[in-house]
């Protein structure tokens, strides 16, 4: 077939089976009567690019390694685009046999200076024409300047194009406005039936079904429509009072409903309350058989990953625990808030922290004993089984024998003095175990002592209300001279009281600097020695850790007062 043959034969070469022309290759989105915009091209396969013959002129495609050429961005609904770098002898029908390839032309508005406007039928011809953008055009066979060019297509700004997108944006809101509206009533509930009008015959119906626990709500709402309607007159008022009445006498019922409710729900919390007890002991098994296979006589003979798998086990257990018994303690100050608002007294509360911190302090010594005692048996065995190995070296001849007894030997007095070491370790521990119990007991009896002083400092309070010149006397007598200093004496003893053990009067007195500068230690030590009956000073130490330490004894000196 000649390449160079005319328009009307190319024509005569469509297929309507294809789709498409014979002459051009299908992979081209030049095709006349294809319907579709061209499927995507990735960015990093060349497009290649052939020649294009039409009746007037022909077509050279650009250099494939040159970038593609640029354009602005689209405008929304663009159907025209701007066409420049034409022949200077090009005409409008050279135009029109060039794009009309691409779809079908509405418009051409060309000018004098060698670039026209084309608007097609629809937006994705747009995209077909600018396929052609970088091809040089050359008119029949002339090489002449006047007849060549190279073509530039862009997408263009045009009124008609942005008019007609938003005539399109419009319809499609007021379809989706259609749709939406369409689905809101079909989702809609149905409406409720209308209230009957009142008569003599509806009132009975209603009347009866008023009665009817079941029927009470549907036939309570016919009620209240009527009068709010203004059915109430003269000749029905007796109807409507009985049917009133009828309504007034479910009140009852009610209330007996709400309190069976209130004591089926009361019944579920003691249940739930009962049950998760349960599940907390419970937990507090498990975690507690984590915390002796956690300990040393048990621990040893583990391997990693086994102990590995208890120590996660043991936390995991230990947090649900934890939120098991923040519920549980929710639960039981929600019930102490409901059964009374009283405050608990300030000195129950110091008491309660005080004996729960001497109670952890002695697990904890407790703990260590239970260490230490399994460390010792550990350290027995070891010894054992190195006399059971030393035995059976008597009985070898071995050459090295003598050499192996010595470090033997060796190796079963480091453990004996190892030995020794954990056994006063365990002592010391025992007599501390025992002072803090000790301590215990000495903190019950000074808080016993405390509320029999407060009793019976409300009695003096009393007793020098009635008698004013031997509380001026007493005042004039006492060893503290300013109110600053009585509020000294109430500070110390306040820190004094949270050292049972006594505190130093460097220590005292960093205390006091952080409340005033201006304290002196000498006049905080000679007011302290003027309160022989508050506070007394004790030795306590041998040699080099000789040390002075002052004490709260105003409990046993307001006896010797």
């Amino acid at each position: 077939m000649d390449i160079w043959m005319t328009g009307w034969q190319r024509r005569n070469d469509f297929d309507p089976a294809l789709g498409m022309m014979t002459g051009i290759p299908p992979i081209t989105p030049m095709m006349p009567g294809l319907g579709i915009v061209p499927p995507p091209i990735p960015p990093d396969m060349p497009v290649v690019k052939e020649i294009i013959h039409c009746k007037s002129c022909t077509l050279f495609p650009p250099n494939p390694n040159l970038p593609p050429p640029a354009t602005r961005e689209r405008p929304p609904g663009c159907k025209t685009v701007f066409v420049g770098g034409l022949p200077e002898n090009g005409t409008e029908q050279i135009i029109v046999e060039v794009f009309e390839q691409c779809g079908e032309i509405i418009a051409i508005r060309k000018s004098k200076k060698n670039f026209c406007h084309i608007r097609f039928a629809e937006e994705y011809m747009v995209d077909k024409a600018l396929y052609l953008s970088g091809y040089r055009i050359r008119l029949g066979s002339s090489t002449d300047k006047k007849d060549t060019g190279r073509l530039h297509v862009d997408f263009a700004q045009a009124r008609d194009d942005l008019y007609e997108w938003e005539c399109k944006q419009r319809m499609l809101a007021r379809e989706e406005r259609h749709r939406r509206r369409m689905e809101e009533e079909r989702l809609r509930p149905p409406s409720p039936p209308p209230v009957v009008h009142y008569s003599d015959h509806e009132c009975s119906i209603v009347a009866e079904k008023l009665k009817d626990d079941s029927k009470f709500s549907e036939a309570v709402q016919t009620l209240l429509t009527w009068i709010e309607r203004g059915e109430v007159n003269r000749r029905s008022a007796n109807n409507f009072y009985s049917m009133i009445q009828s309504a007034n006498s479910h009140v009852r019922r009610l209330v007996n409903e709400k309190a069976a409710h209130e004591k089926d729900m009361e019944e579920a919390k003691e249940k739930f309350k009962q049950a998760l007890s349960g599940i907390l002991i419970q937990f507090e098994q498990i975690v507690a058989v984590y915390h002796s296979a956690s300990k040393q006589k048990a621990w040893d003979h583990f391997t990693k990953a086994q102990r590995k798998n208890i120590s996660v086990w043991c936390k995991q257990a230990e947090e649900i625990r934890n939120i098991h018994n923040d519920e549980l303690m929710g639960i039981r100050r929600e019930e102490e808030m409901e059964m009374s608002d009283d405050e608990i007294e300030e000195t129950t509360e110091t008491k309660e922290t005080e004996e729960s911190a001497l109670v952890s302090q002695a697990e904890a010594l407790k703990e260590e004993n239970d260490s230490l005692r399994w460390q010792l048996d550990a350290y027995r065995n070891e010894v054992e089984l190195l006399k059971q190995e030393q035995g059976k070296a008597h009985r070898e001849d071995d050459p090295n024998k003598e050499q192996q007894l010595k470090l033997l030997q060796q190796a079963l007095q480091g453990m004996q003095q190892h030995l020794l070491k954990v056994q006063e370790e365990y002592k010391r521990k025992e007599a501390e175990l025992e002072k803090v119990k000790d301590d215990k007991l000495q903190v019950e009896k000074m808080l016993e002592n405390l509320k029999e002083k407060e009793s019976c400092a409300s009695r003096l309070c009393a007793s020098n209300q009635d008698s004013d010149y031997p509380l001026e006397k007493t005042l004039n007598s006492s060893p503290i001279k300013s109110e600053r200093e009585a509020l000294l004496v109430g500070i110390i003893s306040t820190f004094l009281h949270v050292h049972p053990f006594g505190a130093s009067i460097e220590y005292i007195c960093s205390y006091l600097h952080r409340l005033d500068n201006k304290i002196c230690t000498s006049d905080v030590e000679g007011l302290m020695s003027r309160l022989q009956h508050t506070f007394k000073q004790e030795m306590t130490g041998v040699g080099a850790s000789l040390e002075k330490r002052w004490k709260f004894c105003g409990f046993e000196g307001l006896k010797l007062t």
